[in-house]
């Protein structure tokens, strides 16, 4: 990708690999890297800062254009699923590292999804995953766009990322899709 552009006004982002927050200025020139899922990564005088997609406008990017959505399949989400967690499962492939241009369902860093509902008939979803190193200061940025994406499906009502290191990732957990989109195959 790497466009190089001006900001058009201060936004806050998320400082690379720390998980700060930041502050850019306006007409800061910054390049973007990498933009996966609605969010941007930027490259700054000062390394890389994560863009929020609710802040493409700072960008000078037009936010509806930045909305598509993905719905292909993986080979790491698995075949008995619910429609709902099939829809969870569809949301967190529009959650990715900031450094990686793979997302996290076709980099295996998603280990279990499921729908409860409780008494009154509320769902809510539980995601137990991981990330490709355990000290990543992204985590718990990943995460909380992980949470965010499952709150837009219209039925879930509460949902819970958590971020777990049992069994440790390794490049064997990435789907196939994840693999042609790295090279590795």
């Amino acid at each position: 990708m790497h466009s190089s552009l001006e900001l058009k006004r201060e936004v806050e982002a998320v400082q690379i690999p720390s998980g700060d927050m930041i502050t850019l200025p306006i007409g800061m020139k910054v390049i973007i890297t990498q933009s996966l899922g609605g969010t941007y990564t930027v490259a700054t005088d000062f390394g890389l800062a994560r863009i929020q997609s609710k802040d493409v406008d700072a960008l000078g990017i037009d936010p509806e254009a930045s909305k598509k959505e993905q719905e292909s399949t993986s080979s790491n989400i698995p075949a008995d699923v619910s429609d709902l967690e099939g829809q969870v499962w569809n949301q967190l492939k529009n959650v990715y590292d900031p450094e990686i241009p793979v997302n996290i369902v076709d980099l295996g860093l998603v280990y279990d999804c499921k729908v409860e509902a409780d008494a009154e008939g509320k769902n809510r979803a539980l995601v137990k995953m991981t990330l490709t190193a355990p000290g990543c200061g992204m985590g718990p940025t990943i995460a909380a766009d992980a949470q965010s994406r499952i709150m837009t499906i219209e039925e879930m009502d509460d949902a819970a990322v958590e971020l777990v290191w049992d069994p440790a990732w390794n490049q064997g957990m990435i789907s196939v899709e994840g693999k042609m989109k790295l090279g590795m195959i």
